[in-house]
């Protein structure tokens, strides 16, 4: 029982090594689909313990043997128990996972994960399989920024750092070497994070950073009242300006400002139009938002800050959002096309999206508006029949139309479900870019275990 995986990475083994040894590697090695959470990453290699959440509440506590530590060749770790609700883990069986890597010609690593445990190889695979793509994929995006001239380390602080872009991001920042520092609303608990309160932030909070990216902002699901417009409103525009002043008067301060957008700008509606950058806002509230949203980092920009507007998609992640409420419903065969299908989906990957933010740190031609989508947008009939193909179920129970209104009234109706969005990156096009996972296909099989191994 157990597993016996290895792939081959091509990066220095002394790179590959040192990625798993910053903050952050565990979250990024973490399968989106499985029910688990990084609590706690090891402080070390050699001696440390990491902590996961599992349902119920219950702890997968992970120790790492000092005996087997063979630096950079090797690390274990063993499964261990701290407390009562790691006792029921501990119980169900033992695990031991030895990670080796081994240089094969200076230039590439073979790494692999041998597991020791009454867990099936067939049940262990997917997870192999996401890890060392995980792994091939940062370090190819890191190697390409160090090519570009990205300093490392550099220091960025963002906010919105516990959503779910903002922890990956965060995670992919630091095991590429580079400080994040999380500006949050609580008082801060260490040096990597400082308290901010987006009405009134510290004329300081900025001091002594090199780039800020800024991702906070109500989530926009829900029904479209009143309260809930305001608070979409009022969480974007108003913060946004108020850090976009602090960044321009900055002592030693950054020299970017990474805003989040959406590409609500557009409006919910205009047919088989491909919309660019170039293309006009649209009509209704989302785009109202937008276009307040990104009018209010120009105090950043006036202060000679290169501002960047990342315009996103609809993101997919096993792990949150519109993928991870369709999992589910698609797994137990009861999904399908919302009403006629035949509205366009703009959308990205998880990964692909945290790339484009990291590119935007370091390639000076990304400035102003940039869509942040995959290359080609898709029906929402080819959506839904891709979904259902990737979990090898059917997609024949369609939404009808009185569903989605229901849930988020007429206005919110019109502008999530059933909007159409035929967007295309034709910025990040334009620059030769490198997505991960151009295919929706790769990409939801990616996010829910189901891809297969790089050949």
């Amino acid at each position: 029982m157990g597993i016996d995986f290895e792939s081959i990475v091509d990066q220095p083994r002394d790179e590959v090594w040192t990625w798993h040894t910053r903050p952050g590697a565990i979250h990024r090695l973490t399968p989106p689909w499985q029910p688990m959470r990084a609590l706690a990453e090891a402080e070390s290699l050699a001696d440390g313990t990491a902590v996961l959440r599992l349902p119920g509440g219950l702890r997968w506590v992970a120790r790492h043997d000092p005996s087997a530590y063979q630096p950079p060749y090797r690390f274990v770790d063993e499964l261990s128990s701290d407390g009562v609700l790691s006792w029921p883990v501990r119980l169900a069986g033992g695990w031991r996972h030895t990670h080796t890597f081994e240089d094969i010609d200076g230039t590439r690593t073979r790494m692999r994960d041998r597991v020791e445990s009454a867990v099936p190889a067939g049940l262990l695979r997917p997870m192999f399989v996401y890890r060392h793509r995980q792994v091939a994929d940062d370090l190819a995006a890191h190697r390409r920024a160090a090519d570009a001239g990205l300093a490392t380390p550099t220091v960025v602080a963002v906010t919105g750092a516990s959503g779910l872009v903002g922890a990956a991001l965060s995670a992919f920042l630091t095991t590429g070497g580079h400080r994040v520092i999380r500006l949050v609303r609580r008082p801060a608990r260490g040096a990597d994070e400082r308290q901010w309160t987006p009405t009134s932030p510290a004329g300081d909070l900025l001091d002594g950073v090199d780039a800020v990216i800024h991702l906070a902002g109500e989530s926009i699901a829900g029904r479209f009242n009143s309260a809930h417009r305001a608070k979409i409103r009022d969480s974007r525009v108003e913060p946004t300006r108020r850090l976009a002043e602090v960044a321009a008067g900055a002592n030693d301060g950054p020299r970017v400002f990474i805003s989040a957008s959406a590409i609500g700008f557009y409006g919910s509606d205009r047919g088989d139009t491909q919309l660019t950058e170039d293309s006009g806002r649209g009509d209704g509230f989302l785009a109202d938002v937008v276009t307040d949203w990104e009018a209010a980092t120009t105090p950043a920009h006036d202060a000679g800050l290169r501002v960047v507007k990342v315009r996103t998609g609809i993101v997919q992640s096993a792990a949150g959002g519109t993928l991870h409420l369709l999992r589910p419903l698609f797994a137990a065969g009861l999904g399908g096309r919302v009403g006629d299908g035949r509205q366009w989906m703009a959308w990205i990957g998880l990964d692909d999206l945290i790339d484009i933010y990291h590119r935007a740190l370091f390639d000076e031609r990304l400035e102003g508006a940039v869509n942040a989508v995959a290359p080609e947008p898709v029906r929402n009939s080819e959506y839904t029949a891709t979904l259902a193909r990737v979990l090898h179920r059917p997609a024949l129970v369609p939404v009808p139309p009185v569903g989605p209104r229901i849930l988020l009234g007429e206005q919110g109706a019109r502008e999530l479900a059933e909007a159409s969005q035929r967007v295309v990156p034709a910025t990040l096009l334009g620059l030769e870019h490198t997505f991960r996972a151009p295919d929706l296909g790769a990409a939801l099989a990616h996010q829910l275990g189901r891809a297969e191994p790089a050949t």
